[in-house]
């Protein structure tokens, strides 16, 4: 690397695009990281479930440490995309030396169901986002009913299950689920925060009714219940009548209208287990459908990459080289364009930018820190350009009325743990950007 001190744009910051700050300023670069919310964490603020206090809190202080920082330079409230602040050509073109995208997995999975436009029907990301009070899904109203099917089995289902069993106090919320007991994803550790209003008669029922599709590809059923019910050793205490369950093997097919715009049913597919080669296995429908009887449906199915953010996109991810110049544990953070066939020079991907819905935090600082390597060695070929971060900063506020600076930053946590303490708190959230920036401007 030159004497002169690189440039590199940080696009994202959350955990990844923080912790990957981190490592390119205490290697020699200026960085200038952009957020598109006015405070930092991304998934540890927003993504984590909002009763985790000493988790968030522990992280926060982590950011802000990061953040004091002076070779880092922060602007918050800054959308980068198609009809944003700017496009991603055009901060290209502000000279940076290079730009690491850590933006995460803005977008959402669907299945493509007819009557996934009625109402009740919602994605698990926009719930999380509404109740970790991250505006604008903060301000929206959902319509949660009495009877919630979620389509998944992962933890970010198990968080949905413990907001709708724990503070909504819902009568059943349903896990369905296109493959077998077996299949799970979520953790013990979040399975122990529902636990108590499992329905283990009814998961007992689930699984004698698959045990022979199970037993067929190999798969215990023992084995499954034991994990699942493992979970009662931590157990929380019960805060509601809700009744838990499980429907295995079970591919939604359809979301039924009640004829006023509302969600009344949820038609599933049966599905069996078949034993392919390598011993995988896949689900397949069986022809025989039936409707579970629900008011509200929440996909939790996992997310994707914003198709609008100015990258190329292929299965749900931007799209890295296949033979990278500067792999980091043989994988590529390099982002490439497959319709002229090259690397986009300078350009790297890191976090859910580059693996969406890839592990959490401490996977999410991994692959940020890695990213940050890649670029670094890319650094090494190339002079710095020798323009300036103040410079930057004069073009972005002279576009963007309302800049979140780390100056504006110290001034809103301090009101905002100022009303905790007065009132009591563990902690108080703004719930708007307009609340926000009033603060932020006195």
């Amino acid at each position: 690397m030159s004497e002169a001190k690189h440039l590199v744009a940080v696009i994202g910051a959350g955990p990844a695009g923080l912790y990957a700050a981190r490592l390119l300023a205490s290697s020699g670069a200026h960085v200038v990281l952009f957020n598109r919310d006015i405070k930092p964490g991304g998934l540890a603020e927003y993504g984590i479930f909002f009763d985790k206090y000493k988790m968030k809190s522990g992280l926060r202080k982590q950011f802000k440490k990061i953040l004091d920082d002076d070779h880092i330079a922060y602007f918050g409230n800054v959308t980068i995309g198609r009809n944003a602040d700017f496009t991603l050509d055009q901060i290209r073109a502000m000279g940076f030396d290079a730009i690491l995208v850590t933006v995460g997995a803005q977008g959402t999975k669907w299945l493509g169901l007819p009557g996934e436009e009625l109402t009740g029907v919602y994605h698990a990301k926009d719930l999380v986002y509404h109740y970790n009070k991250l505006p604008p899904f903060s301000e929206e109203q959902y319509a949660i009913g009495r009877r919630v099917a979620i389509i998944g089995a992962g933890n970010v289902m198990l968080d949905i299950a413990s907001w709708c069993i724990r503070y909504l106090k819902v009568d059943e919320v349903v896990s369905v689920v296109r493959r077998d007991p077996a299949a799970v994803k979520f953790t013990k550790k979040e399975m122990s925060i529902v636990f108590e209003n499992l329905d283990i008669a009814a998961l007992d029922a689930e699984i004698e009714r698959t045990r022979p599709i199970m037993e067929a590809v190999g798969n215990d059923p023992e084995a499954a219940r034991d994990f699942i019910l493992s979970a009662e050793a931590r157990a929380y205490p019960k805060l509601s009548d809700t009744r838990f369950r499980f429907e295995f093997l079970s591919q939604p097919q359809r979301i039924i209208g009640d004829g006023n715009g509302r969600v009344s049913g949820l038609e599933v597919e049966d599905t069996t287990l078949v034993l392919r080669s390598g011993g995988r296995t896949s689900a397949v429908g069986t022809g025989h459908t039936r409707v579970i009887d629900v008011d509200t449906v929440v996909f939790a199915i996992g997310d994707k990459v914003d198709n609008d953010f100015g990258l190329p996109v292929e299965w749900n991810e931007y799209v890295k080289s296949k033979a990278p110049q500067f792999p980091i544990d043989d994988m590529s953070y390099e982002a490439f364009d497959p319709v002229t066939g090259q690397t986009i020079d300078g350009v790297f991907v890191a976090g859910w930018a580059r693996s969406a819905s890839d592990g959490l935090v401490g996977a999410a600082r991994k692959d940020g820190e890695n990213g940050a390597k890649a670029l670094l060695a890319y650094l090494e070929t190339k002079e710095a350009g020798g323009v300036s971060a103040e410079s930057i900063g004069e073009t972005i506020r002279a576009n963007v009325a309302s800049v979140v600076d780390k100056v504006a930053l110290d001034r809103l946590e301090a009101v905002e743990e100022a009303h905790a303490l007065a009132d009591g708190l563990e902690e108080f959230k703004y719930s708007t950007n307009e609340d926000m920036l009033a603060v932020i401007a006195g």
